[in-house]
């Protein structure tokens, strides 16, 4: 009767451990998703500001001629 119990109780702790873990890499993927999408506008608006300055530079360059 002791190896049955024993059994039962190590099947319930090796779940018990999948999911913590589970919910653990379930967070750490959201926090990834946040922080990819951070990136992603910072980057938009680094483009943006990049594409402005070489209008502005443009515009002065014609001056120049």
């Amino acid at each position: 009767m002791f190896w049955p119990m024993l059994a039962i109780a190590l099947g319930f702790l090796g779940i018990a451990v999948l999911g913590v873990l589970a919910i653990r890499v379930f967070l750490e993927a959201q926090r990834l998703g946040r922080q990819v999408a951070r990136t992603a506008d910072q980057i938009d608006r680094a483009a943006e500001d990049l594409e402005r300055s070489a209008a502005r530079l443009a515009r002065t360059g014609e001056a120049w001629r």
